[in-house]
């Protein structure tokens, strides 16, 4: 979370140095690459970027399923482009009823069976609702119980929200999505722009 406090600072410094106002502030989630031998490196990141729309007028354009691994220059500019517009055309210029960001994940909770308890995952920015890219199952959740041991989990759409669980995990506890730094997952909006990874647990 050192990246949050340094873009914190910078998006601070600068509108208090221009005297501007709270400006918009809009940037890029870093791609998909092969940073290094950790593939939790990139999720880390990836949530201390998330943690940034906590500040005022900032926005942020997820890029995971236009990257062009392992390379982490995007190849799709253009898209990058267009979303960022969509951003800025919503929040700052003002059009109604434009969709300018994919699900970013709000709350979790823990549901009964029957079968394995399930966590349900609820998301802002759902648009029209969601969707799978692909038309596949969903992928990339991961979740645990109290031992703290992420297993490949299974995962449905239900409305606005998605249903996690594994048959492996009695009594769930927490749910990752998208935690690994070559994750390409296929959960989006109908609008076509994909969901933001998270985790729902702090754990080291």
């Amino acid at each position: 979370m050192t990246y949050f406090e340094k873009m914190k600072t910078l998006i601070t410094g600068w509108r208090t140095a221009w005297n501007q106002g709270d400006f918009p502030f809009l940037f890029v989630q870093v791609a998909l690459s092969k940073y290094n031998d950790d593939v939790e490196m990139a999720p880390y990141l990836w949530e201390a970027q998330t943690a940034t729309l906590a500040l005022t007028n900032t926005g942020m354009v997820v890029t995971h399923d236009i990257s062009s691994y392992p390379d982490c220059h995007a190849t799709n500019k253009q898209e990058v482009g267009r979303r960022l517009a969509l951003w800025a055309l919503s929040n700052t210029y003002g059009k109604k009823n434009l969709v300018y960001s994919g699900p970013i994940y709000k709350s979790m909770e823990v549901t009964g069976g029957p079968g394995p308890a399930k966590i349900r995952i609820q998301f802002d920015s759902t648009g029209g609702g969601l969707a799978s890219r692909d038309g596949k199952p969903l992928d990339h959740f991961t979740i645990a119980g109290e031992d703290k041991k992420f297993v490949e989990a299974k995962a449905a759409i239900d409305g606005k929200s998605v249903l996690v669980w594994s048959d492996a995990v009695a009594i769930p506890l927490a749910v990752r999505f998208g935690w690994r730094q070559d994750a390409d997952p296929n959960l989006m909006n109908k609008e076509g722009l994909p969901a933001c990874c998270f985790r729902t647990d702090k754990w080291n």
